[in-house]
């Protein structure tokens, strides 16, 4: 029994022997108040029996001295036992020898052997009880009953008896001990069956009393028990797909490192992650996201190995590690095979998507002999992948900590030049066909390195967008465009680019009303610019957006058109104000077969015409290019042949060049006669 409890919670224990003690209490003082009720009954019997005994015979001293009952005596004798519950009586002289036996007629050696057996309970003494009977000898000695109970065998005798000696005392002076047999059986069942009637009683209101808040304390420990195991499960697992997480995998992952005790013995860390995972929540909604993620988990495990560890390490990472893995190439067929597995079709809600990830591989002892160092290879070698064009597997390689240092360099220059305002804003001019005059300018954004070096754009602004500070910039690069404006001709129209984080946040179209009313520059005078792959996302949310932006007067431009895949279906949905024919199509023109390149601008052109939106050709550099779009009657034209971008400092002397220029060419144009009149 103590076994069994060591295993159980203190709080079952408790629940287990409180019970079991309150029934065993329960029961043990009912057998006690029986046994005394008993007791007491038989000597209160016998006393009574005694009592009558000795004013009904007359000749009991005489008994009690050897002398044989009267025939009134004996008649009462016989008329008592049938009477009563005394079934026999046994008197004694005071000394304790036997003088009477109602069930013998005579003394002492014609005993019953079952009334021997019981006498010599209260004897102390191995003597013959036939002469002389110690318990009657007390008795009579200490001038108090004895009593003793003892189970019987009907029918000699009744199934529970006592036996009572008491001293029979006549004129102060105990004359003789009378020992009566009470049958006690009928008293005993029913003082059983009253305690036992009361004990049931009892042990319901201990129950009921105990039970209750026994039964609360229970569920609310059974309940704290399950909150901390939650907890626990919750400090070591992903809530969400039941992986182990971070904390869990490098303590899992070190001991397998560990237990790699064969000089060839690898670690290969697989860290997975899912590209382009927040299109999946902005087009199908955070559920689908995560029916992703589960998903996603599921064939990870499906692909493990009983010894391997599968683990979520972020929103969209997982890692799988791989103890006692194979040669290099063993570890990267199971990487292809893992890319592979996990770009299958997926249902999200009766949604078919198909994503693709990116891996990094990071093998010890090669690449690091702790799971920090392999969890930090493997990570550097996913940005790789990442950085890579994604859909890709890198493994990890000396050279890419290097370009882990020039990103955390970048990262701290971009947030640097956020918080002092130190990005710049250049300005390429547009020009307006055929004349050539001057319409506009684009704003295009800068920023300087350490070295004071300009760093590309093409390399800056999508590490910003993966920072999510993309918007905070552009809307920096949108108030500096405005206030520059404003001190401009006001002809002159200034183009802004917008980034798709800016339609992430809700309420752009006020922001920017806000910025015109701020910088003072006229609605009518701004271009947001934007590109076919803001469409393809959220179309409703950003046709929505546009709209309240055209409605201030701002005009909408399509970027780079020409090069994605549905270009013309946007053209239709919403009326664009410009679109932009990409720089791609004038680097084809200098190609040895440019005749395709030529058609499509051409086409793009007159769609443009029939559709009353103006059209500008980007990237126009040299005399071929110019003469061209002359000739294929392009709106605008903007690149290097026109003007390099420019710093704000040098617009104010590029405009005044231009008109000079742009006068000196209309006065030229005017006919002699006129000139000879003025």
């Amino acid at each position: 029994m103590r076994k069994f409890l060591a295993y159980l919670p203190m709080d079952k224990v408790v629940l287990c022997v409180v019970p079991l003690a309150s029934v065993a209490g329960t029961w043990f003082v009912a057998t006690q108040t029986v046994d005394h009720l008993l007791y007491h009954d038989a000597v209160t019997t016998g006393r009574d029996w005694t009592s009558y005994l000795v004013d009904n015979v007359k000749d009991l001293e005489a008994i009690a001295n050897g002398t044989k009952p009267s025939t009134d005596s004996q008649r009462f004798f016989d008329e008592a036992q049938v009477a009563g519950q005394v079934f026999r009586y046994v008197i004694y002289d005071p000394e304790g020898h036997t003088r009477f036996d109602s069930e013998n007629r005579a003394g002492s050696k014609d005993e019953p052997k079952s009334d021997r057996a019981v006498l010599a309970k209260l004897d102390d003494d191995d003597e013959d009880l036939g002469e002389h009977n110690a318990a009657a000898a007390r008795a009579g000695a200490e001038g108090r009953p004895l009593v003793n109970a003892a189970d019987g065998a009907p029918p000699a005798r009744p199934a529970y008896f006592s036996e009572a000696y008491l001293p029979a005392v006549a004129n102060g002076k105990t004359v003789a001990v009378v020992e009566t047999y009470v049958d006690q059986t009928e008293k005993r069942d029913e003082y059983r069956r009253t305690l036992v009637t009361m004990g049931t009683a009892l042990l319901a209101l201990i129950g009921i009393a105990f039970g209750v808040p026994a039964l609360g304390w229970l569920r609310r420990s059974n309940e704290q028990r399950l909150a901390e195991a939650h907890i626990h499960f919750l400090a070591h697992h992903d809530s969400l797909t039941g992986l182990i997480n971070r904390n869990r995998l490098a303590d899992e992952a070190s001991a397998s490192l560990s237990s790699l005790t064969k000089p060839n013995a690898r670690l290969a860390l697989h860290h997975v992650d899912i590209d382009h995972f927040k299109d999946i929540n902005d087009a199908l909604g955070h559920d689908a996201g995560d029916m992703l993620v589960i998903a996603v988990a599921q064939r990870l495990k499906d692909m493990a190995r009983p010894q391997d560890r599968v683990a979520r390490v972020g929103g969209d990472e997982f890692v799988l590690v791989q103890p006692h893995a194979a040669d290099d190439d063993a570890i990267s067929a199971f990487a292809g095979e893992m890319r592979r597995w996990l770009s299958q079709p997926y249902n999200l809600n009766g949604h078919a998507a198909q994503v693709t990830v990116s891996i990094g591989v990071a093998i010890s002892p090669t690449h690091g002999d702790t799971i920090l160092q392999l969890m930090k290879s493997a990570d550097l070698a996913l940005y790789h992948s990442k950085t890579g064009g994604r859909n890709r597997i890198s493994v990890f390689s000396a050279d890419m900590d290097k370009e882990l240092a020039e990103r955390l360099s970048l990262e701290r220059a971009i947030r640097d030049a956020l918080a002092a305002e130190a990005f710049e804003l250049y300005y390429q001019p547009t020009v307006e066909m055929p004349g050539e005059r001057l319409v506009g300018f684009e704003a295009l954004l800068r920023m300087r390195g350490e070295s004071g070096a300009m760093t590309s754009p093409a390399t800056f602004i999508p590490l910003a967008e993966q920072m999510g500070l993309i918007d905070k910039i552009g809307e920096w690069a949108l108030r500096e465009a405005c206030r520059v404006a404003k001190n401009w001709p006001p002809d002159l129209k200034i183009a802004v680019n917008l980034s798709p984080m800016q339609f992430a946040r809700e309420g752009l179209a006020a922001r920017v009303a806000r910025i015109l009313a701020e910088t003072g520059l006229e609605a009518r005078r701004l271009e947001l610019e934007i590109t076919e792959g803001l469409l393809l996302s959220r179309s409703e949310e950003v046709m929505d957006e546009l709209r309240k932006l055209k409605a201030q007067g701002v005009s909408i431009v399509m970027d780079d058109f020409g090069t994605g895949y549905s270009s013309l279906s946007y053209l239709w949905q919403f009326p664009f104000d410009k679109i932009k024919i990409d720089r791609a199509f004038m680097s084809a023109l200098d190609a040895d077969e440019p005749g395709n390149a030529e058609k499509i601008v051409r086409t793009i052109i007159d769609l443009g015409r029939s559709l009353n939106v103006t059209v500008t050709v980007e990237g126009v550099e040299n005399d071929r290019q110019v003469a061209f779009v002359k000739e294929a009657r392009c709106d605008q034209i903007q690149g290097f042949f026109f003007g390099h971008p420019m710093p704000a400092l040098e617009v104010a002397a590029y405009i005044a060049k231009t008109r000079l220029a742009s006068m000196a060419q209309e006065a030229g144009r005017k006919p002699k006669a006129d000139a000879s009149a003025a």
